[in-house]
């Protein structure tokens, strides 16, 4: 598999870049700096200048390349240190994402995970928790895209009085283009937001720039940021990670987690050619796949936790050095075929110097990215302290219990109103949910459990049931 365009003639490329250029010349609703980035992009795309990836010349990591969490050295109690260490710290999460998957409106942040409180709450209590222990300024920065801006600045205003500083800025917009022609669809007249995308989360390092935002954490003396998605609960500041990161000068860490059966899919990094890189399995040639999907072979794999340095951000993206391999992502929109290209910030990993990954606990990697996970977390199996949602120890299997429920329970409307309650869940090996089945509410679930309601069927699991190695069918 391939992550650019097959090589094309030099002229038709020119020709084609000279037409794009023109076209983006004529659409108001994006910057300079947008239109630069998206040309730069789509001419990288069109030259077709990928880098196939030699098998044979990939080795696994050292535990110099990716470091074991527990070979890492304790951090000092000293709260004056402790407050001198995250006083160099960012925390910036990226919230461009819809929460449609969800059957939810506006960003995914503002679904509520708990008690009420949304991912970006539970955010917020982390981060001024952490301010009021140890008298620190730890800024939170959301990278919101233009389907989450208007939205998210609304939900900002309610952490007003907080002392937290929160601050915001938008990743860039690029144009769709239509696939037969490589026409930009605004240029087309599909100016509405359907014409256009967010090119992914390696844009971050670009629009932190253009933004202006960076320059403003440099100058307040920042020197590292922690980058993550706003939907992984397991994403908080970890003072070992960051201090091994100032002592070491390493410019970029990626956190990786050692890989299950669930994981085969996802980047993992490797050495090659004496630099820790990402592999990502679009980049993988076909007769390795079943390779890369290997537990054996294959380890660990990227949770999107980063921690990157600033002024190294600022000196590689002035020396448009980050050249990401290009995620070609073809879609059909309102009938038409169209083409968006992103980048990911894992895979800048191989431009930054003294890059690391650290092999950390599952438990920083814990999204919510269906309501089978949100069951996870709204259940007796976590807690929350602090805005940090943390595992029961009561659970003595270190494996989440796997849930699967059917297209019934996929909006978290839906979801909620199916359980008079969330199950507990301490004790489950795994739970497949199917049809129309309503649960009551203090129902405990172990061991290996399924519920089937046949076509055209109802099943109701009544109040106090518990339910132990069993298969509930009509």
């Amino acid at each position: 598999m391939a992550t650019a365009a097959v090589d094309a003639p030099a002229s038709v490329e020119v020709d084609q870049l000279t037409r794009i250029r023109l076209e983006l010349a004529t659409l108001d609703q994006i910057s300079d700096n947008e239109k630069q980035g998206f040309l730069k992009l789509i001419g990288r795309y069109l030259g077709g200048k990928s880098e196939a990836i030699e098998w044979e010349k990939i080795k696994p990591p050292t535990d110099e390349v990716v470091v074991p969490y527990d070979k890492m050295s304790e951090f000092s109690d000293d709260p004056a240190k402790i407050k001198t260490l995250l006083d160099k710290l960012a925390v910036l999460k990226l919230n461009g994402g819809l929460g449609t998957t969800m059957g939810c409106t506006g960003p995914k942040s503002v679904i509520e995970v708990r008690n009420g409180l949304t991912f970006l709450d539970l955010i917020v209590k982390q981060i001024e928790n952490l301010n009021h222990t140890y008298n620190s300024s730890v800024p939170l920065v959301l990278m919101n895209s233009f389907n989450t801006h208007d939205d998210t600045l609304k939900i900002v205003e309610r952490y007003k009085d907080s002392k937290l500083e929160v601050i915001t800025f938008n990743q860039s917009q690029y144009p769709r283009v239509v696939a037969e022609d490589m026409v930009p669809w605004p240029a087309k007249g599909k100016t509405d937001n359907a014409g256009w995308y967010p090119p992914g989360h390696g844009d971050v390092f670009p629009s932190l720039d253009n933004s202006g935002k960076l320059d403003e954490l440099i100058a307040q003396g920042k020197e590292y940021v922690f980058i993550a998605n706003s939907d992984n609960l397991g994403a908080i500041v970890d003072l070992k990670i960051l201090n091994h990161l100032v002592e070491n000068q390493n410019e970029y860490c990626m956190e990786v987690t050692p890989k299950t059966l669930a994981d085969v899919k996802g980047g993992t990094l490797i050495s090659y050619e004496d630099r820790v890189q990402l592999l990502e399995i679009a980049q993988v040639p076909d007769e390795h796949v079943n390779e890369f999907k290997s537990i054996d072979k294959f380890k660990i794999f990227n949770t999107n936790n980063m921690w990157v340095n600033l002024k190294a951000i600022k000196r590689l993206v002035e020396a448009d050095a980050l050249q990401m391999e290009i995620i070609p992502n073809p879609k059909e929109v309102d009938g038409v075929k169209v083409l968006q290209l992103e980048t990911a910030a894992g895979a800048a990993i191989r431009f930054f110097d003294r890059a690391i990954g650290v092999n950390v606990p599952r438990s920083r990697f814990l999204p919510v990215k269906a309501t089978s996970d949100l069951l996870l977390v709204q259940s007796d199996l976590y807690t929350v302290q602090d805005g940090a949602v943390v595992r029961n120890p009561a659970r003595t299997n270190p494996e989440n219990p796997s849930i699967d429920l059917s297209g019934e329970f996929k909006k978290v409307g839906d979801f909620l109103k199916r359980f008079k309650s969330i199950p507990s869940i301490i004790e489950l090996d795994s739970l497949k949910v199917s049809g129309d089945v309503w649960f009551g509410k203090n129902i405990v679930l172990k061991g290996k459990v399924l519920v089937e309601a046949a076509k055209g069927e109802k099943v109701e699991v009544p109040d106090e049931e518990v339910i132990e190695n069993k298969e509930i069918k009509n």
